[in-house]
């Protein structure tokens, strides 16, 4: 499971807006490929049914597995609605580069398998959302055109991450108020690398007031929780994911924010921790490929530090350098949050989708 904001009706919504949860009715599994395949399409079929009794004009689909997106698509066209698909990330090609990594021969055949079905979605599509330009060269080796793609950037939740003083309730609930800690929050999964806060832990082991504290889940959390066991490292500090109403002071408890994301991603990753931390207030320390979104965000905001993907002599020194230089980190700090009160209007963004919604509606008509 990963990291959510608010799944609940609040009193603040309008009287027409709902939320409906689709249930597969067992435990849904990362770890296991096959489960986790199983589950994808039991979920694509059980919300495909869902969608089609309600009939709306417009279904936007985001972060949705491939094999859950094909049925969703398929039930949305058999309704006569119009199929956004929201692309965060290029599935088939994250996933083709896991599995040749992991499983060689069979990798290279399963990631063809998964190109193909993400070509085919996306040609089939009503309307497409990029959450960045990056997005353009590869959409076009689908065979997609530019004119069937609007780029709608993605923004952090400013309205619900006001600011928070360091030593706030959550901080002193977990033994942090006093500390100066490097917090990672998120999902912690394979295109994250682990190491790095390992390498952190061990860098300021001698230093008694810092603290690394790791409030995520994901394959690799539970990795670097499995051998903090074999080697503890006692200023290593675990924590689950926390929820929404409390990340606001989760964020104001760190010093510095961390982030971190694999070669692999390349391009084609765009993580949403990078945009909640700019809301924080505090400086960044991110270890990313330099062709991704996050690091020109980063440095386009002058909001922290950032380093190649993998690099753990340049990740160290740069957190050793946002350790001693407390003035350099509150400058980084009030940048990230200056820029996020600029960029995250959520009425302009509300406008853009709604341009979005109208022209797939128009094209979907038009095709039937």
């Amino acid at each position: 499971m990963g990291p959510k904001g608010n799944t609940g009706r609040l009193s603040s919504d309008p009287a027409n807006f709902s939320i409906e949860p689709i249930s597969i009715g067992r435990p849904y599994s990362k770890q296991n490929l096959i489960r986790r395949r199983q589950a994808d399409v039991l979920y694509g079929r059980l919300a495909s049914r869902r969608i089609a009794s309600f009939a709306p004009d417009v279904t936007i689909s985001g972060n949705t597995p491939l094999e859950a997106q094909a049925p969703i698509l398929r039930g949305v066209h058999q309704a006569g609605s119009a199929f956004v698909f929201w692309m965060q990330d290029f599935y088939s090609l994250a996933a083709a580069k896991i599995l040749r990594r992991k499983v060689p021969v069979v990798g290279h055949a399963i990631g063809a398998y998964y190109w193909r079905l993400e070509a085919s979605l996306l040609r089939r599509s009503d309307g497409i959302v990029l959450a960045s330009e990056d997005f353009k060269p590869a959409l076009k080796d689908f065979g997609v055109s530019d004119d069937a793609a609007d780029v709608i950037p993605n923004w952090g939740a400013l309205d619900t991450l006001p600011l928070r003083p360091k030593d706030n309730s959550w901080a002193m609930r977990h033994g942090l108020s006093g500390k100066f800690v490097f917090l990672y929050a998120g999902t912690l999964a394979l295109k994250h690398n682990p190491d790095l806060l390992w390498a952190l832990a061990e860098h300021f082991e001698s230093d008694p007031e810092v603290v690394i504290a790791v409030a995520a889940s994901g394959v690799s959390y539970d990795a670097l929780k499995a051998r903090n066991v074999l080697q503890p490292k006692p200023n290593l500090v675990f924590l689950p994911l926390q929820p929404m109403d409390v990340f606001p002071d989760v964020l104001g408890a760190a010093d510095v924010l961390v982030a971190l994301l694999e070669n692999d991603a390349g391009p084609f990753s765009v993580p949403s921790k990078v945009l909640s931390y700019f809301c924080g207030g505090r400086p960044i320390l991110l270890s990313a490929p330099p062709s991704n979104l996050s690091v020109r965000l980063v440095e386009q905001a002058a909001a922290g530090l950032c380093v190649p993907a993998g690099d753990r002599q340049a990740f160290v020194a740069a957190a050793g350098r946002l350790r001693a230089e407390s003035h350099t980190s509150a400058r980084f700090g009030a940048a990230g949050r200056a820029y996020a009160e600029n960029a995250f209007s959520i009425s302009s963004v509300a406008d853009r989708f709604e341009a979005t919604f109208g022209k797939a509606v128009g094209r979907s008509r038009g095709s039937s």
